[in-house]
């Protein structure tokens, strides 16, 4: 009975794969007569009587082989199996053995079959009276010209390169560029050498594959041979990582660099990222760019929503016993607060993220900004319960966007407090505008008519104090949350909302999560535990 083998490269196969060549390995170490690699290629010459599933067979028993002969190879046996099967080869390219063209160079690779092999066989055979030395290399020619004609460009590539065959050139390359075949030209390249390596680096330039060409280049140290190549490719890289908020990671791809750092700068000037700017110039003594700076941020100020615009008074920041007290009770005189949260990036790959640094709670006209690090190394069970009293309470609808990520992230930060388990009435606004694209950036964009600053959101929140555009970036997304509620909940309720937004029932997407359902007398619980803990603090003050 034939199993039921999946050559679809999915997970479950490749499980069944593993058991299956395992098994073929400890049959070939049975010793098959005439010998293991003898074995294999004569099963090769009949497995295609199974139609569909021979390339999947074939390439069970190669593989099972592959790893037999690495560790245990026979000269006698496997000089057998290389004379038969350069003779399987003749046979495939004469159409006697139907065998796919994959299978195909992997028969020649694990029996190390060379034009000197197929010569013999040719020889052998008596093919043609008339018979050259250069027999054995035009029939390979030949063949490989026809996968060239069947776009089978990969195949072609390895066959040229196993043959040691040279004689393609430069529109063999093209037509692999042209035909998206960038992966098939990168082998035959590298194969052909420096020169070609070179055309494929323009091929990718010209294509602005700038990302392959980079890779090309740094790979093979093509650096002096492109350096304006390079340097764009490179270039390309830090503005992705720029546009990602990534300064650390880009600065860090500089290596130094001072043409690639001067380019930063620009980034960062662009994005008005001031103190960026101030950092890189003064650890790197750059200079000029402070004049320009004046003038590029005239012109972010139009281009980016402030938090003037949203009426803002206070940004307040907390980090002891009196800030978190005054600010738990101005919250819970509240009906809508936005929430948001931010930590130090960690780029090291691996390795667990950061605690959360801060956590922002905005009103209509004041933010406050919690220094979480601070606040839970100096009075843990205070800000426990004030959190708790915030985060549970039934009166107080909580914004926040993607905020399903944040708490699960401040539970992992802050494993010993209670008040990040459970939350009463939390509205995500990303599940009300999925279609939205852009983020938190694009949503505001979208219902205010500006879009956000989000140059600063991988800086280090751990710094402290915090400088005074970390603080005006973190108070606006937490701020900009509740304005684009009221902005929303007005309009839903009086003329209609644009796009079809007024058809959204946002009560719907109201959450929470809450162990307990009596959330009234664990709210009173809670502030009576404050107290205490509060004058047991002043006590052992």
């Amino acid at each position: 009975m034939i199993p039921n083998y999946n050559i679809t490269g999915t997970c479950k196969a490749t499980n069944k794969f593993r058991i299956l060549q395992q098994k073929v390995y400890h049959a070939l170490e049975n010793s098959p007569q005439p010998g293991p690699a003898t074995f294999v290629v004569w099963c090769l010459y009949v497995l295609p009587i199974f139609g569909l599933h021979c390339e999947g067979f074939s390439h069970l028993i190669i593989s099972a082989l592959r790893r037999f002969l690495n560790l245990a190879p026979t000269l006698e046996d496997t000089s057998k199996a290389k004379v038969i099967a350069a003779r399987l080869f003749l046979d495939i390219v004469g159409g006697l053995v139907d065998h796919d063209e994959r299978i195909v160079v992997k028969i020649l690779e694990v029996f190390d079959v060379k034009l000197a092999d197929v010569d013999e066989a040719l020889c052998q055979l008596n093919v043609q009276d008339d018979y050259k030395p250069d027999t054995a290399k035009t029939l390979v020619e030949d063949y490989i010209f026809k996968l060239i004609d069947s776009q089978s460009y990969m195949t072609a590539a390895s066959l040229l390169e196993h043959f040691s065959i040279r004689q393609s050139g430069k529109s063999f390359l093209v037509k692999m560029m042209q035909n998206k075949q960038s992966r098939a030209a990168e082998k035959w390249a590298t194969f052909m050498g420096k020169s070609m390596l070179c055309a494929l680096v323009q091929e990718y330039v010209d294509q602005n594959m700038l990302k392959q060409a980079y890779e090309t280049i740094k790979k093979n140290d093509l650096k002096q041979e492109f350096p304006d190549v390079y340097h764009k490719c490179k270039e390309s890289l830090l503005k992705k990582l720029a546009e990602k908020a990534l300064w650390d990671l880009a600065e860090a791809k500089t290596h130094g660099d001072k043409q690639l750092l001067e380019y930063l700068v620009y980034l960062a000037m662009e994005a008005g990222y001031s103190e960026k700017v101030d950092e890189l110039c003064e650890r790197y003594s750059l200079e000029g760019f402070l004049n320009v700076k004046e003038s590029e941020g005239s012109v972010l100020q139009s281009k980016y929503l402030h938090l003037d615009e949203l009426a803002v008074e206070n940004i307040i920041w907390v980090d002891e016993v009196d800030g978190l007290c005054a600010a738990t009770s101005h919250i819970e005189g509240c009906k809508v607060v936005g929430l948001d949260c931010e930590w130090k990036p960690n780029y090291v790959k691996g390795s667990k993220p950061n605690k959360v640094s801060i956590m922002q709670i905005a009103s209509d006209k004041t933010v406050f900004i919690f220094d979480l690090i601070k606040l839970f190394e100096d009075i843990p069970d205070i800000l426990d319960n004030c959190l708790s009293r915030i985060l549970q309470s039934p009166r107080i609808l909580k914004l926040g966007y993607n905020f399903q990520c944040d708490i699960k992230q401040l539970a992992h930060s802050y494993g010993e407090l209670r008040c990040f388990n459970n939350y009463e009435k939390l509205l995500d606004m990303q599940n009300v505008f999925k279609e939205t694209r852009g983020g938190l950036s694009g949503l505001a964009e979208k219902i205010l008519g500006t879009g956000l600053n989000k140059t600063r959101r991988n800086s280090n929140w751990e710094l402290r104090p915090l400088s005074h555009n970390q603080l005006e970036y973190a108070a606006l997304d937490a701020a900009v949350l509740v304005h684009i509620f009221h902005h929303f909940h007005n309009h839903s309720q009086s003329a209609g909302f644009p796009d079809g937004h007024d058809k959204i029932e946002w009560k719907s997407h109201i959450v929470s999560r809450m162990d307990k359902p009596k959330k009234a007398k664990k709210e009173s619980k809670n502030k009576r535990e404050l107290e205490d803990d509060i004058n047991k603090h002043g006590q052992s003050n």
